[in-house]
């Protein structure tokens, strides 16, 4: 395949998959059912962290997990107390529980009371042309507070080696434009062409037989040499082929 060859056959494949029928199987519906900024930030954030495995459990546990916060999310962090941590205590994702929940609610408070709120935090930390090194400088801002060394393990940092493939899904779904009505554009200080392809098992499989990526492990230097490759086919947004190669990996087994 040529690379014009290429690019037709994965943004067709994109308008195929950035449609709104998506949202019926993926934990991006979890945002979509909040209309205030803040309450889509935090459920975006939570539901990303929780981003592995099966997806129809994702989204119940998600759901769950809305519910536990009386599907206000952003009061619920503002303004819990500590008898409201405790009702969480049920809740378990795989190796995420409620200690761990616990302190996300807490450091979001953090956040939003002390540095600006999601937005603000990652905004600031950006760089020309990327944001993983945002996404490191955010994971030392959210541990600031005493916490369980356990709880480190639920956010990456590609300082370290990581892809980061739930923050940068959770960048994705925040920073993207909102045409399709499936990502929310609703952070508009960050450029998407910074953005990096949320890499999985899934998305790499099908860039590896693409020839977009040729390392082997999914880390931070497969991230590297995928994303300089999807800029090569759209400077401007190379984030929107992760529909594309998601799509064909999950749906088409490609």
């Amino acid at each position: 395949m040529t690379k014009a060859e290429l690019k037709e056959f994965l943004d067709t494949k994109v308008l195929e998959y950035n449609h709104p029928k998506f949202l019926e199987d993926d934990p991006l519906q979890i945002p979509h059912k909040f209309t205030l900024k803040e309450d889509i930030e935090i459920s975006a954030f939570l539901t990303a962290t929780i981003a592995w495995g099966n997806r129809k459990s994702i989204i119940n546990n998600a759901n769950k997990l809305m519910g536990l916060m009386g599907n206000a999310p952003y009061d619920f962090v503002m303004h819990h107390s500590d008898e409201d941590l405790e009702h969480l205590s049920p809740f378990v994702h795989r190796t995420f529980n409620s200690i761990d929940l616990g302190y996300f609610v807490t450091s979001l408070q953090n956040i939003y009371k002390n540095h600006g709120g999601l937005e603000a935090v990652f905004t600031q930390h950006q760089t020309k042309d990327s944001m993983q090194s945002a996404i490191s400088q955010f994971k030392q801002l959210f541990f600031e507070l005493p916490h369980h060394s356990r709880t480190q393990k639920h956010v990456s940092d590609p300082n370290k080696g990581s892809a980061a493939k739930r923050i940068n899904m959770f960048l994705r779904w925040m920073v993207r434009d909102n045409g399709t009505g499936v990502d929310f554009g609703l952070w508009r200080e960050i450029n998407p062409a910074k953005l990096s392809c949320p890499l999985d098992v899934h998305s790499g499989n099908v860039a590896r037989k693409l020839k977009l990526l040729k390392r082997k492990q999914n880390d931070a230097k497969a991230l590297q040499e995928l994303d300089k490759n999807l800029r090569k086919l759209d400077a401007t947004d190379p984030v929107k082929y992760d529909f594309a190669l998601f799509g064909l990996g999950v749906f088409e087994s490609f």
